[in-house]
């Protein structure tokens, strides 16, 4: 399985992690969270996210997501990218996460990653652009379970 870790400001990642278990109603395996705290020295912050990495790792490679690019979550992460086994995605929120939990079963760690970002493109709604009848269908070129609802 693929490991996750959520880095994120402040409780972000914890809340949604709390909200995707409820949805599916299980306790998600291989996803661990890591705060941001403002002043929290930088070494402090790199130690919680390795030890979370190796949590979580299957050997099958871990997908760190942070809440904003170019952020502190993001920039301690980058640290850790290394090519087929752990990437960075910004700007998680609910629908990826629970996208992510779902598609890992099914897709490898390269295809998990494109599936996600493709994703995340493509399913940002503006509610009145959808009333009117004017977003286009559009395919994401992902396969088909991780278009599949969750």
């Amino acid at each position: 399985m693929i490991g996750i870790v959520i880095v994120t400001h402040g409780n972000l990642g914890s809340a949604l992690l709390d909200t995707a278990e409820f949805i599916t109603g299980a306790p998600l395996k291989s996803v661990k969270t890591v705060s941001v705290i403002s002043g929290e020295p930088a070494e402090k912050l790199r130690d919680k996210v390795d030890s979370a990495i190796k949590c979580v790792d299957q050997q099958k490679g871990v997908l760190i997501f942070t809440d904003m690019f170019g952020g502190t979550s993001s920039d301690m992460s980058y640290s850790f990218l290394e090519t087929g086994k752990t990437d960075v995605i910004s700007a998680i929120n609910l629908p990826i996460l629970l996208r992510a939990v779902t598609a890992r079963q099914h897709l490898d760690f390269i295809e998990l990653g494109k599936c996600l970002t493709n994703y995340g493109k493509k399913n940002i709604s503006l509610a009145s652009e959808i009333l009117k009848g004017r977003r286009r269908s559009e395919k994401s070129g992902c396969k088909i379970i991780c278009l599949q609802s969750v």
